[in-house]
């Protein structure tokens, strides 16, 4: 999932949340942002469980990305960026991702 901020914000948190219905874990969640929609340059980790290395991304050392009906808030420390990516690969019930809503939490550069 890519999000463009139409312009570069600095940013707070992102918070995510999957299908919660039933106890499952998402498996190698990985958030980054980045003023290119390439993300090709300026790119920043707020988040990685990629236990295996399956994104590329090198191992990730976040805890297990257990969902619940609250979601999960990912602190973004001031980073300035306008766009925002979201990885994952399945979860521990199938091979679906179920992004139900996302919301970045900033406020616009001057």
């Amino acid at each position: 999932v890519q999000i463009d901020l139409g312009a570069s914000a600095e940013l707070y948190a992102i918070a995510i949340w999957h299908y919660h219905s039933q106890a499952r874990a998402y498996l190698a969640v990985i958030v980054q942002v980045s003023d290119d929609p390439e993300f090709k340059k300026n790119v920043r980790t707020l988040f990685n469980n990629d236990d295996k290395n399956l994104a590329g991304f090198g191992i990730g050392t976040a805890p297990a990305y257990l969902e619940k009906n609250t979601g999960r808030v990912i602190p973004a420390n001031k980073a300035v960026a306008r766009y925002v990516r979201l990885y994952s690969a399945g979860n521990t019930a199938n091979e679906l991702n179920h992004y139900i809503e996302v919301e970045v939490f900033g406020r616009p550069r001057p």
